[in-house]
Parts: structure tokens; C-alpha cells; sequence
């Protein structure tokens, strides 16, 4: 390695991505349900009754959309146009019954969460025990997820808003077992590198980025969102696994991830085996 090398090396590990903390804005929640109008406000209701961090101090538009409003995806995407909410409720198997197989989020969630710019809230079906079982619950503990901690402004700012006053906002980084394993088996073959020093090192430096981006939302909420907790969960493993069990664990009340991608048309890679696979929480999908 030149001294360029080492230079370059050095000032970039020094380097701190620091949180920059962005403002919500949500003037109105379209609350969207496929049931009559009697069932569709109570939906509504519960749904407000969970997400009573966005009531406080705010006067909010809650409007509800019943099933007989639309029959189609497009019908339902004129609807949210037409109103441009801050945020759509709804449910998974949206106008389906496939919500009795847990092996997709629905046609009408899957389009919602890819063709709108809108963050859409996936509560459980009505149908399902885990939606009943929400019953009086509220937004005590969000964690906010993502493959790429580091830098994610727009995702830290949703989750920490969506957080009670006196809540828990958990600040949740995974690195996937799989993918480390399968490049340190291709360092291992590479005869100028030592792979137990690469193994260290490569892992401690996966690791610190987003611990060090977490320490600074830490210390900037605690000045601007004082009564928040703010908790940092950096780990390796099977991302799944990982999170299914912190979610247990921390007892959490709502995950917050990305769903968009750039580059594609279908959801932002980690997002969708996560909400199909974490069936009993709601999700906010940005």
C-alpha cells in the first residue's frame, strides 16, 4: 500500500456521517378499507387511537375510504390523488381473501407502496387475531430498519415522529451473515491479504459506521425530541431471524423501513420478505 493509499485510508476512517434530522410533514391520513361504512370508521378509529403520536398538537385531516368507494387498484389510486394525504391506512389483502395465506401483502399494498410517493401504514387484516390483539395499543416502541443505516435521514425522521412522547425509538442495523461469509471466503483465496486480520477488521469497520451514524441521532434527538429514548441495535445475521426476534424482544409496536428503489420497479430489496414474514406488526413503508 502507497502512503496515498494510507493517507486516503485514514482521513475516510475518520470521517462521520452525522444525523440531520428532517421535518415531517403530514397534514392529512387516509385511512382505506375494503369494509362497509360502519366497519371501514371503526377500522378508522383504531387506527387513530393507534397513532396517537401524530394527534399531539396537531390538527390532522382523518378521512376514511370504504370498500364500496372502489372496486380497482386505479379507482383507489385516483382516490389518494385526488386527496394527496400525508399518509394512507390500510391493511394487508386489501379487497382479497388471501388473507388467510401469509405469503403476500396483497395486490392493492403492493401497488400503493410502489406508485404513490405517500407513506402507506399496513395494519394486520381485520379478519387476522393480531389485528384485535392491537386493541388499546399505541406507538409506545418503533424501530426503524434498513440495510444501510448510515445516512438515512428521511427514515430515522418518519420513525422518530411516529414515536409516543416518552416512547422508545430503536435504531436497528443488520449485517447479513451470508454476505460477509461469502466475501471473506474470496479474501480467504487472495494470498497478500490475511484473512483473520481482514475477517477483524472489515467486520469492526461494518459495525462502527452505522454505530457512529446512531450516536449522532442519539445526541441530536435528545436535543430536539427530548422525550424520546433513542436505542441502537448493530449486529450480524440473518436479517430475518434477527429482527423477528429483537421485535419480540423490545416488544415493538411499529417497524418503520424503505420501500422504494431507485433502480427497480419491484420493492426495495430487504422491505419485502420483512413484511411478509413480520405478519403481527404494523408497518410504515416509506
Amino acid at each position: 500500500m502507497t502512503r496515498v493509499d494510507q493517507f486516503e485510508s485514514v482521513f475516510r476512517a475518520a470521517a462521520r456521517t452525522i444525523f440531520r434530522l428532517e421535518e415531517v410533514e403530514i397534514g392529512s391520513v387516509m385511512m382505506v378499507s375494503d369494509q362497509p361504512p360502519d366497519e371501514a370508521d371503526d377500522f378508522g378509529e383504531r387506527v387513530r387511537a393507534f397513532l396517537g403520536a401524530l394527534d399531539a398538537g396537531e390538527n390532522l385531516k382523518w378521512t376514511t375510504v370504504h370498500g364500496a368507494e372502489f372496486d380497482t387498484v386505479p379507482e383507489l389510486l385516483e382516490l389518494i390523488e385526488k386527496e394527496r394525504p400525508g399518509l394512507v391506512c390500510t391493511y394487508r389483502h386489501l379487497h382479497s381473501d388471501s388473507w388467510r395465506w401469509p405469503y403476500t401483502l396483497g395486490e392493492y399494498v403492493d401497488v400503493l407502496t410502489q406508485a404513490t410517493t405517500t407513506p402507506v401504514l399496513v395494519m394486520p387484516h381485520p379478519e387476522r387475531p393480531e389485528f384485535r390483539a392491537l386493541t388499546g395499543c399505541r406507538t409506545k416502541a418503533v424501530m426503524a430498519v434498513t440495510g444501510h443505516m448510515t445516512g438515512d435521514n428521511r427514515l430515522v425522521s418518519y420513525a422518530a415522529r411516529f414515536t409516543e412522547r416518552g416512547g422508545t425509538l430503536l435504531l436497528g442495523h443488520v449485517e447479513d451473515d451470508h454476505v460477509f461469509e461469502r466475501y471473506m471466503e474470496a479474501i480467504s483465496k487472495i494470498e497478500t491479504i490475511d484473512t483473520e486480520s481482514a475477517r477483524e477488521d472489515i467486520q469492526a469497520r461494518l459495525l462502527k459506521d452505522p454505530t457512529d451514524f446512531i450516536e449522532s441521532c442519539r445526541e441530536l434527538l435528545a436535543e430536539r425530541m427530548p422525550s424520546l429514548s433513542v436505542e441502537s441495535i448493530v449486529t450480524r445475521g440473518h436479517h430475518i431471524r434477527e429482527y423477528r426476534s429483537l421485535i419480540e424482544a423490545r416488544e415493538v409496536d411499529l417497524l418503520v423501513m424503505n420501500t422504494k428503489d431507485e433502480d427497480q420497479l419491484a420493492m426495495h430489496g430487504l422491505a419485502y420478505p420483512l413484511a411478509v414474514e413480520l405478519r403481527s406488526i404494523p408497518l410504515l413503508m416509506l
